[in-house]
């Protein structure tokens, strides 16, 4: 039996799917008697195809067992199962968060969960709102998780938490759906540029063949996937990788990446995963609406400017982006500065092959110098350090460094755009493990990382202040090593999924930043923190203070 949950989350609907499905797993020949093609794509079979992908590092061996799986589903149930090979959920928000994963019900005994019912089940929670939802909420995902088995819980929980890393990256997808489709790796991630969605991708691939693709074109008021840019430690660095064909050096913004499309008087501005934000963002509307040139395609950066023309702390511009009600007062109060970067498409001409040099010069002469980043075009690292200076003196991220012969690569990074950020590292307590789910089962994982309070600003003197949480850039060898650590370091009450620890490892912890936060007693936390290393030669009393932490606010 299948559950999926009700829309009222008072009960839970019951289904049956019969379908032929391989005793042991998608490695294994199928019954003759089974037909080649699934009409219904079990969620047992996704979970033992991402089991085994975890299984192999043969990136040959993982493109093979996505492709046999993708071959046997149903095009309408094959972007499902790319996104769940691929950890995402088309449900970016169900209300469900890693809580409800620490009391979870026995696995079933035998599998019963289609892709499909899934799917249904996270979409109701999605849609779960009002008093009492968040009860019916916990108690239907405790119904569909105890209608999974072991492996499916993993895959569920996996989801669920954004930690499911077993190997089936966007590459690797990649490969296996132009496999299936009979075309070539480049094929697909040309349409998955001007996409945005692998999912879609291969769901019209697998249902029109070749002839599907056509339907991926450029169309402005339709979002791409943006380019993206790897990291640099140095300038330099930066440099050597971006190679030459001109170089740019950019600011490096700390706000919302949008994405601006106008057609004549039609405008419209979608954020970097493609969701709509025109309604909440008027200012940014009337500024491209000013531009010259009457239908673009831009790439830009929203952000929140102090008088002095600063950058205000990246929460204020996320806040002023994602709110929904009196935009009209939250324009006036936290008005929003754009600054352009890259053209795709001016008034009838597709860019997105053209050099970026050819790009900036339309770009150029479509938006004024106000609205357009600062940009300095130089060969020589040496020559774009007091540009690097400025940016970092008038409080920004850092900077970007471009190939200026480089094709718009929608929806890839790679080394044509290279961003340097100079790097905050601190020296913090851990005060708390949770333990692992998915392939960290069995393993402590997300560490509770505090800053020294020698003074007593937040509490007893010589305590520790809570900043927030990582389970970023963990080896599987460091992994190993702070389970048998933190175990034994165990101190005072624990439950299942916590365990509290004597403040005395330290742990080196790079992060992007701070920000003001009423979750914690400090009224800071941490952005974007991940673990550099352990601090064998340090005392917990020779961290970082709360007071320095604090600093960092501005």
């Amino acid at each position: 039996m299948v559950a999926v949950v009700g829309s009222t989350g008072a009960g839970v609907v019951k289904h049956v799917a019969e379908v032929c499905q391989p005793s042991g797993g998608v490695r294994q020949r199928r019954p003759r008697s089974c037909p080649t093609t699934l009409a219904i794509v079990q969620l047992a079979e996704v979970a033992a195809a991402s089991d085994a992908v975890a299984a192999t590092s043969s990136r040959l061996e993982k493109t093979a067992l996505i492709a046999d799986l993708l071959g046997r589903a149903d095009p309408q149930q094959v972007g499902p199962v790319v996104r769940y090979l691929t950890g995402d959920l088309r449900q970016r928000r169900t209300g469900v968060g890693v809580a409800a994963l620490r009391d979870l019900p026995p696995p079933a005994a035998t599998p019963s969960l289609t892709v499909d019912h899934v799917d249904a089940a996270f979409a109701d929670l999605a849609t779960m709102s009002g008093r009492g939802s968040a009860t019916a909420r916990r108690v239907a995902f405790a119904g569909l998780m105890g209608a999974a088995t072991g492996s499916e819980q993993r895959l569920l929980a996996g989801l669920v938490s954004g930690e499911l890393r077993q190997g089936a990256a966007a590459g690797v997808m990649a490969d296996a759906v132009a496999r299936v489709g009979g075309v070539s790796a480049a094929d697909v991630r040309s349409a998955l540029t001007l996409s945005g969605s692998l999912p879609d991708v291969a769901t019209a691939l697998r249902r029109a063949g070749r002839a599907g693709l056509v339907e991926f074109s450029l169309r402005v008021g339709t979002p791409l996937a943006p380019m993206l840019a790897s990291s640099a430690s140095s300038v330099d660095d930066a440099f050597e990788r971006a190679g030459g064909g001109g170089l740019g050096v950019e600011w490096k913004l700390d706000g919302i990446r949008v994405q601006l499309h106008r057609d004549g008087s039609d405008v419209a501005v979608f954020s970097r995963s493609g969701d709509d934000l025109t309604a909440s963002v008027p200012d940014v509307v009337a500024q491209v609406a000013s531009m010259a040139g009457d239908r673009l395609v831009l790439d830009a950066e929203a952000i929140v400017l102090r008088p002095d023309g600063r950058p205000a702390p990246f929460q204020v511009t996320g806040s002023r982006v994602g709110r929904r009600g009196d935009v009209a007062r939250a324009r006036e109060q936290v008005p929003l500065t754009l600054f352009v970067f890259d053209a795709m498409h001016v008034d009838g001409v597709d860019l997105l092959g053209e050099p970026a040099a050819r790009r900036w010069t339309r770009l150029d002469e479509v938006v004024d110098t106000p609205h357009r980043v600062p940009r300095l075009l130089t060969e020589s690292a040496t020559d774009a350090s007091g540009f690097v200076a400025d940016a970092l003196a008038r409080g920004h991220e850092g900077v970007v460094v471009k190939s200026g012969s480089s094709p718009y690569a929608a929806g890839r990074r790679g080394a044509s755009w290279v961003k340097v950020k100079p790097r905050i590292v601190l020296d913090l307590v851990v005060v708390a493990v949770e333990w692992g789910h998915g392939r960290r089962t069995g393993r402590l994982s997300n560490l509770h990382l505090a800053a020294y309070d020698p003074h007593g600003a937040f509490g007893p003197p010589g305590g520790f202040v809570m900043l927030g949480k990582t389970f970023k850039g963990m080896t599987d060898v460091m992994l190993s090593w702070q389970t048998e650590r933190f175990l034994a370091l165990a101190d005072g009450p624990t439950d299942e999924w916590v365990v509290r620890v004597h403040p005395e490892q330290v742990v080196e912890i790079a992060i992007d930043g701070v920000q003001a936060s009423s979750r914690y007693p400090g009224g800071v936390a941490l952005r974007f923190a991940r673990v550099l290393r352990y601090r064998q030669d340090k005392t917990a009393a020779e961290a970082d203070t709360i007071g320095r932490v604090r600093q960092l606010l501005g």
